[in-house]
């Protein structure tokens, strides 16, 4: 399994550098910043070197102006951000992007959940063969219920990921999001053929792993059954990022080592 981190590539390169992660997953919106200039996000490639690692994945798709789902729908904006997002992407080399996005992808209220997963799909089809075209996968990431109405488990996930059937839309598993529903590790057994990517932190206050001593392993021999192993993303927050990092790695590592990876 290759360990990366959910962190801002240039502002950590001097912690980046001489740690143990395998790769780096940046912010679309910050990192590409779709609707930026191509000059700054020229300049914040060649900063990101500093890092020495490889941006393989980045997280935070859409901002929550831009929606998908409900009365306010703009399509040729959501084509034309998600057409760059993704051409951006495959000039660092990024395989994956994360769609989480919470904000632009929540259901008003009053607002058909029907109807609003019929838009999600739609949204999601015509996102597919452009991904395609620049070697992207888009994961659809289940959220929590406390931060989103809208795919909350894996299970609705799998379906949206199913009815979408394109190989580069994909199904993301984050731990902390599971726990925090309380949902239990069976299905990423289940549906493990669909996943493409994996976030982890802890439950109670989103921590590194091994801050509060979290225990993942029923998790990671879930994944492991299910037939997973590319990477998993620290999506988490930190006390002091240079201080923790290498003891959350390394507490993560025994855990993945232990569960079979």
């Amino acid at each position: 399994m290759l360990l990366g981190c959910c962190t801002a590539a240039i502002a950590q390169a001097k912690i980046i550098a001489p740690s143990g992660l395998d790769y780096i997953e940046e912010n679309v919106q910050s990192f590409l910043a779709p609707e930026g200039s191509d000059t700054d996000f020229a300049k914040r490639v060649q900063q990101s070197t500093l890092a020495a690692r490889g941006i393989h994945a980045a997280c935070c798709f859409l901002p929550g102006d831009l929606k998908c789902v409900g009365p306010s729908v703009d399509d040729a904006r959501l084509d034309a951000y998600a057409t760059t997002a993704f051409a951006r992407a495959q000039r660092v080399g990024m395989e994956t992007i994360v769609f989480g996005s919470g904000g632009a992808r929540g259901i008003p209220d009053g607002f058909s959940r029907a109807t609003a997963e019929e838009q999600f799909v739609a949204v999601l089809r015509r996102f597919a063969p452009i991904a395609a075209r620049y070697g992207v996968t888009l994961v659809v990431e289940p959220l929590n219920r406390g931060e989103c109405n809208f795919i909350n488990t894996i299970d609705d996930g799998a379906e949206i990921v199913n009815k979408v059937d394109h190989p580069h839309v994909r199904l993301l598993a984050d731990l902390f999001h599971m726990m925090r529903n309380d949902e239990g590790p069976d299905s990423l057994t289940t549906h493990g053929a669909l996943f493409a990517h994996t976030h982890i932190a802890e439950k109670e206050t989103r921590s590194a792993p091994g801050i509060k001593g979290d225990d993942f392993r029923p998790f990671l021999r879930a994944l492991r059954k299910g037939g997973y192993n590319h990477r998993m993303s620290l999506e988490c927050g930190f006390g002091d990022f240079g201080q923790e990092l290498a003891p959350s790695l390394t507490y993560l590592r025994a855990q993945l080592a232990e569960a079979g990876y």
